[in-house]
């Protein structure tokens, strides 16, 4: 099981956030952010939207840090990126 999260670098909401995804499943990717106590409205298409003061939480339950391009790249390869704009399969 495999969790990342990349750095709290997105602006929004008056806040810092950043992006929790799954390289394996989404039902992994649920599983863990229920565990870390993640409400499910955060959820956008394929990752988590996690506050920066929560970034902590998540690296400290598991999730691998790692940087943006790397977390899409990761994400991608797996299968699993789901854009904004396009229909899902």
């Amino acid at each position: 099981m495999t969790v990342y999260i990349d750095p709290p670098t997105w602006p929004g909401h008056g806040r810092m956030w950043s992006h929790l995804v799954s390289d394996v499943s989404y039902d992994e990717l649920h599983a863990f952010a229920a565990a870390i106590g993640c409400p499910p409205r955060a959820f956008e298409r394929d990752h988590y939207d996690v506050p920066a003061h929560r970034y902590a939480d998540a690296v400290g339950a598991g999730a691998v840090e790692i940087g943006s391009k790397e977390l899409v790249r990761r994400l991608t390869a797996a299968g699993l990126r789901r854009p904004k704009g396009r229909a899902q399969a």
